[in-house]
């Protein structure tokens, strides 16, 4: 039995390490690599948010916790297999056979994007584990793109001068956090119902549920 497993091994082996495969399995591991990823994201933050902050029987529970935690290995390792497939298409068949085209990153990232987080349920509803996700993603999209445009040899025009770039560096930061923290606390206050659902129960818990008590037990021990 173990020389019939030993046998496997050595062929499953020489196979992945053929370069005439190399291609094709990219995308079988960037999908592995998505799942993998996904659930060890998902599961630590679904279980530590259900079993504190939502109500319901253990085995409701277990039941959203392992939902989403598949939701996002699933959702992650699709967009790896799209992503990569894609770009390998049009690395072979693109305008430059055999090369990466300058927007094959781009045009992969969208078609992956559409199909796999841009797509609504069958009650018309967007998947509060894609939501997650692309807000995520945007975040740190946008601070990137606020960095670009200020760096020197690529940023906008008088922007990107290397001096005034150190000083808008330098004093963007504490602009950025009040800002954000101004918007969020007057949307909360005015319309909490624009704001993403986990993020709202998450201000309700600490500020608004902060002005109700009737005695020591949920003013120190417990929140209501």
């Amino acid at each position: 039995m173990s020389a019939t497993l030993q046998s496997l091994k050595v062929l499953a082996e020489s196979i992945i390490l053929d370069p005439k495969y190399r291609d094709i399995l990219t995308v079988v591991k960037g999908a592995r690599n998505g799942a993998v990823y996904g659930a060890k994201v998902r599961f630590p933050h679904a279980l530590v948010m259900i079993m504190l902050f939502r109500s319901g029987t253990f085995r409701e529970k277990v039941r959203l916790i392992y939902g989403a935690t598949k939701t996002h290995a699933l959702n992650l390792a699709k967009f790896a297999t799209i992503y990569k497939s894609t770009c390998l298409l049009l690395k072979l068949y693109g305008a430059t056979p055999g090369k990466e085209g300058p927007y094959d990153s781009f045009i992969a990232g969208l078609l992956g994007g559409y199909v796999v987080f841009g797509q609504r349920s069958r009650r018309g509803k967007i998947s509060s584990v894609s939501q997650q996700i692309v807000i995520y993603i945007f975040a740190r999209v946008a601070l990137a793109l606020a960095r670009l445009a200020v760096k020197p040899g690529y940023g906008l025009p008088g922007v990107s001068e290397p001096q005034k770039s150190a000083a808008i560096s330098y004093y963007a930061w504490p602009v950025f956090a009040s800002m954000s923290w101004a918007a969020v606390m007057h949307l909360f206050r005015w319309h909490a119902a624009e704001l993403q659902p986990s993020l709202r129960s998450s201000m309700v818990y600490i500020y608004q549920n902060a002005d109700d008590w009737d005695g020591l037990r949920n003013f120190i021990w417990h929140n209501k």
